[in-house]
């Protein structure tokens, strides 16, 4: 459930300091920019996570209503190279959680390994230190990434 409440907690964040986001933005685009990423890591840092709120696409930072909902970056370890647990069961689960999606082992050089999961017009990328999510986060997807927190990454409900 660790995912599910710190999208929660980011959620509530950046609500709270809209008003000013929404001012800066009209104002200087990178300063309005960096207070959302300043409150991403001010959110991530009460999980001992890199939190990276992201706008992959022109014209996404001003869908207000979006902000915490999709494209994060969760830096869980720089160190880690290696999953706790077979990637296989990290496929499995997308399964299970997602449904319809596609599979694959992904970034696959210098002893690393991770995992891509993607459908139609989104992915998902899981790398032992870390997951980037560039999707909205319906049910299941919260669901998967909870389970992924939980088991991936060995990281508890505080």
């Amino acid at each position: 459930m660790i995912f599910s409440e710190l999208i929660s907690d980011l959620q509530d964040a950046l609500k709270k300091d809209l008003a000013q986001i929404r001012f800066l933005l009209k104002k200087n685009p990178a300063m309005g920019y960096t207070r959302i990423v300043e409150i991403g890591k001010e959110v991530g840092k009460k999980y001992n996570i890199k939190l990276v709120v992201n706008f992959p696409k022109e014209g996404r930072i001003e869908e207000f209503e979006m902000y915490g909902k999709r494209d994060l970056s969760l830096i869980v370890d720089y160190e880690r190279k290696r999953f706790p647990i077979d990637r296989e069961q990290i496929k499995q689960k997308a399964l299970e959680f997602l449904g319809n999606v596609q599979t694959e082992d992904a970034y696959m050089y210098e002893n690393k390994e991770g995992v891509r999961v993607f459908g139609e017009n989104w992915k998902i990328d899981i790398l032992p230190h870390s997951v980037h999510i560039w999707t909205e986060f319906d049910d299941k997807v919260t669901a998967f990434c909870d389970w992924l927190m939980e088991n991936a990454y060995q990281m508890k409900k505080k």
